[in-house]
């Protein structure tokens, strides 16, 4: 539990943290945009290879050989004097967060080899993730605002340290009776996939089309072609590619995805509306979230004793269509309105996704021999990097365009302020602190409504994925007991 809250508090707090950053380390834009991509860029090129080294070297050693890594590197981080070393130490922190990850679901994997058993410690351990999402922005503002910015990284110490201490005690060791020899081409071509599809998608979703995103993708493309043949060839893969023609295996792991998709599409733009809209701080938008990322919780601890009687196909597919209904309602309510309406939309999402997670990733893992747990962890883990990069890239660039679109600026701003007034809600809000009232105000309204028309299209998109989603789950998941 402890490294998987610790992963999902690191990708929310360091957007809270930006600002502080520039102010000290006055970052160019280039190494700005590095500090904050970085570390997804090397952490989901390096889970599938990390999932497979655990499977041969040991799950349990993998985890403590990640965790003391991530801690140590995160004291640098907090510390770091300047952007290059902040953004090497970000990259660093992605090679010792994709030991983590992988190494946890495989270990559960193993030492719950009873199923009933297992789907209640993976429901335990994906309440992990939606922990770490409330508590990020809570923690971070809180920190933020008593501290200098070094001390979001500092968080990682004292979550670590008791796993470093307990971790040998307690956690069994499990590994691959079998493994297959290191093959670093695979391990190359793995990294060639991922990291410039993680780029190019990011690239795309904060410039448009265009070759800076498009280029990446298709080398992406090309090399993850060459990976699937070596794999094919190989007696003993890296990463056994033929699990995909399981169509529970690749029905599940499309759900994880597309779960993850829209729990943070959903926060992308909620969390804008709360503290651009509503007027609300960091630390209370992250309060906001926190009934529906309980209702999640709840909902993934409840489905474990509902999948004994309901097959997981139904399951799946009424979690994502929950997913549905949550976008359905602030679809209904024409603008992305009122607080209360988001409070029930995000709730009925919440329960959606719980439900969804925890079911995709036990047929995931149970659809896999035990001694290739840490692969298939892999996979998963994947799934979730690549759902959390699409969910903003995807209904945050259609969101952007629309505002963009429908955003009147008044006359007369300096071309810089325009500009910046006319990408985003948040360059709306700064220009408008330095108007005067009525003009202020008028473009104020300007831009909410316009990010409120983007939010209503958005999840409208949102509603149709998720029923798209949910008849995938149905047909794929249909032979799973």
């Amino acid at each position: 539990m402890l490294p998987v809250l610790l992963v999902a508090v690191d990708n929310t707090v360091l957007a809270f943290a930006v600002p502080a950053i520039s102010e000290s380390l006055r970052p160019g834009g280039t190494e700005l945009l590095w500090i904050v991509d970085v570390y997804p860029l090397v952490l989901a090129g390096l889970l599938v290879p990390m999932g497979s080294l655990g499977d041969r070297v040991g799950r349990r050693r993998l985890l403590l050989v990640g965790a003391s890594g991530f801690a140590v590197v995160s004291a640098v981080a907090a510390f770091a004097p300047s952007a290059p070393l902040l953004i090497t130490a970000r990259a660093a922190l992605g090679f010792f967060g994709a030991m983590l990850m992988p190494a946890t679901l495989s270990l559960i994997r193993n030492i719950f080899v009873d199923p009933v058993q297992r789907r209640t410690a993976i429901a335990i351990w994906a309440a992990g993730f939606s922990g770490g999402a409330a508590l990020g922005p809570i923690v971070g503002g809180f920190l933020l605002e008593h501290y200098w910015w070094g001390s979001v990284f500092l968080l990682a110490v004292p979550v670590l340290v008791p796993l470093l201490l307990l971790g040998p005690v307690v956690v069994p060791e499990s590994r691959d009776p079998h493994p297959g020899p290191v093959d670093p081409v695979s391990i190359a071509l793995s990294l060639g996939t991922m990291v410039p599809l993680v780029y190019g998608i990011k690239r795309l979703a904060e410039h448009g089309w265009g070759p800076g995103g498009l280029v990446p993708i298709l080398l992406a493309l090309l090399v993850g072609y060459g990976f699937v043949r070596r794999q094919l060839r190989r007696p003993v893969p890296l990463l056994d590619v033929r699990l995909f023609t399981n169509p529970v295996f690749s029905g599940s792991v499309a759900a994880n995805l597309l779960s993850v998709f829209s729990l943070v599409g959903f926060i992308f733009f909620v969390s804008q509306h709360l503290q651009l809209v509503s007027g609300r701080s960091p630390m209370e938008a992250g309060f906001f979230l926190v009934p529906g990322l309980v209702v999640t919780v709840v909902a993934g601890l409840a489905v474990v004793r509902v999948v004994r009687h309901v097959r997981p196909a139904l399951v799946v597919a009424g979690g994502l269509l929950l997913n549905a209904v949550g976008y359905g309602v602030v679809l209904a309510s024409g603008t992305a309105g009122s607080d209360v309406g988001l409070l029930v939309a995000f709730v009925v999402l919440g329960a959606g996704v719980g439900a969804a997670e925890t079911i995709s990733n036990d047929l995931i893992l149970s659809s896999v021999p035990a001694a290739k747990a840490g692969a298939a962890s892999a996979v998963s883990e994947t799934a979730y990097e690549l759902g959390s990069v699409l969910g903003t890239a995807v209904l945050g660039s259609i969101l952007t365009a629309v505002y963009r679109t429908n955003v009147a600026v008044p006359d007369g701003l300096p071309a810089g302020d325009a500009r910046a007034a006319g990408e985003t809600l948040g360059g709306a809000t700064e220009v408008a602190g330095g108007l005067p009232d009525g003009l202020a105000r008028t473009l104020l309204d300007s831009a909410q409504h316009a990010f409120d028309s983007g939010v209503v299209i958005t999840s409208a998109i949102g509603v149709v994925l998720m029923v798209v989603a949910a008849l995938i789950a149905l047909r794929a998941l249909r032979t799973a007991r």
